[in-house]
């Protein structure tokens, strides 16, 4: 077995940006950091969806999570996605807004929320998932990236 000492054998080497919106685009799973009162940061795992022509990542939640009171106070989160064998990462750090919360089936919020999906081919099955989201009082959060980085292990 190779034993590495500091400065020797693989390390971190970062990616460009169009490496970093692939894997952004590729997973589904990621930590979504946002800033409590104290200023500890409150981590949350989260499905999302990216969004590369626009540089924005939606992620569905409810009205009463931390996550959304943290960004009604600070608007400034990041979302750390790894590779598959989390040897490759990337974050994507910018504002956070908040879309209207579903009161409605298929109002501009559930509508959003149903874009996030791969779709339903029933429409039984979509007025449900849109009668689901005014139950669940969701919204989405859009964030708005700013600033790309990450490495991948070599």
């Amino acid at each position: 077995m190779t034993e590495y000492g500091p400065g020797q054998g693989p390390g971190p080497q970062p990616i460009g940006d169009d490496d970093l919106a692939r894997l952004l685009g590729e997973q589904q799973f990621a930590v979504l950091a946002t800033n409590r009162k104290s200023g500890h940061p409150h981590l949350s795992t989260v499905v999302y969806a990216w969004d590369a022509a626009a540089r924005t990542v939606r992620i569905s939640t409810t009205a009463g999570r931390a996550k959304v009171k943290q960004i009604r106070n600070d608007p400034r989160a990041a979302l750390h996605a790894s590779g598959p064998d989390h040897l490759l990462f990337a974050v994507a750090e910018g504002t956070a807004e908040l879309s209207e919360i579903s009161t409605e089936p298929g109002d501009a919020t559930g509508r959003e929320l149903l874009a996030m999906t791969p779709g339903f081919p029933d429409p039984a099955d979509e007025r449900a998932f849109l009668e689901q989201m005014v139950k669940d009082e969701r919204l989405v959060i859009r964030l708005h990236v700013d600033r790309l980085y990450g490495t991948v292990l070599r």
